[in-house]
């Protein structure tokens, strides 16, 4: 992952008193000499024009907010979100983490100015770049029942304690339970391999994520090359196709490259009378 992290700005702003201070809502950056518009943006619960604040041939894609913290509700990730796909339409975007906000228009100068030859690799590393996201779930207790057939140790070790009536005791509950996650690790682990395998031919990068909750077994990012999106979406299909009902696939994208970039723009805020 390429995490840039400019050096702080150090200009003081104090808000006028009595009164909310003004603030740009920043949602990624672009490479452009001329202004360009992307309609208008409900984020904060506002309706604002999306316009670009630039420094020399690269722009962030910004518009007007009357607040500074801004809550992931549906509402406000879906503004987001909305104004991020306008801008792929005709632009690569470096994106903003959600809730970048600066105080003026300079500030932001003031900061693409200080990264610029940074974000200027970046963005031609991205070019013609998108990504896609796939989540895998299994039915955790499908699995576990098939185990306690079909895994040779476990099924002997569920026969025995059930023979002798074992079932209800704490330690053999644990050693069956330490078992059974053990085969489970070890199956996910050789599926999520064999997904890999299906998919590194056809995308540019690929990051693993921490998978959420007990039934999901991969969360990953794809970074592939828009002119082989037809190719990575057959290569899904077929990856999917071969495990059937066993495993759920849920893939998502187009996105700009979350997972493949990190700029984190710090603006200081200078001491508030």
């Amino acid at each position: 992952m390429l995490d840039l992290v400019p050096p702080p700005a150090s200009r003081k702003v104090e808000p006028r008193s009595g009164q909310q201070q003004e603030g740009r809502y920043v949602y990624g950056v672009i490479e452009s000499r001329a202004s360009v518009g992307f309609g208008r943006s409900s984020i904060g619960g506002v309706n604002e024009d999306v316009y670009t604040v630039h420094y020399g041939d690269i722009a962030a894609v910004v518009s007007r907010t009357p607040v500074f913290i801004f809550d992931p509700t549906r509402d406000n990730a879906l503004a987001h979100e909305h104004v991020i796909e306008s801008v792929m339409k005709n632009y690569t975007i470096i994106p903003m983490s959600f809730g970048t906000v600066f105080r003026t228009d300079d500030d932001i100068r003031e900061v693409l100015k200080s990264i610029y030859s940074s974000l200027k690799d970046v963005l031609k590393q991205m070019t013609g770049k998108l990504e896609f996201g796939l989540k895998v779930t299994w039915d955790r207790d499908r699995i576990i029942e098939e185990l306690q057939r079909e895994h040779d140790e476990i099924h002997r070790f569920h026969q025995e304690l059930t023979r002798k009536h074992l079932q209800s005791t704490y330690f053999a509950r644990m050693q069956l339970g330490r078992m059974i996650d053990k085969a489970l690790a070890e199956l996910a682990a050789n599926y999520v391999r064999e997904i890999y395998d299906g998919l590194r031919t056809v995308c540019v990068a690929s990051r693993d994520n921490k998978p959420i909750g007990d039934k999901m077994i991969m969360n990953a990012a794809f970074l592939i090359q828009k002119a082989r999106e037809a190719e990575f979406d057959a290569a899904v299909n077929k990856v999917a196709q071969k495990f059937g009902d066993r495993l759920n696939f849920k893939y998502t994208g187009p996105w700009p490259p979350y997972n493949f970039v990190n700029i984190r723009l710090k603006l200081e805020r200078g001491s508030q009378g």
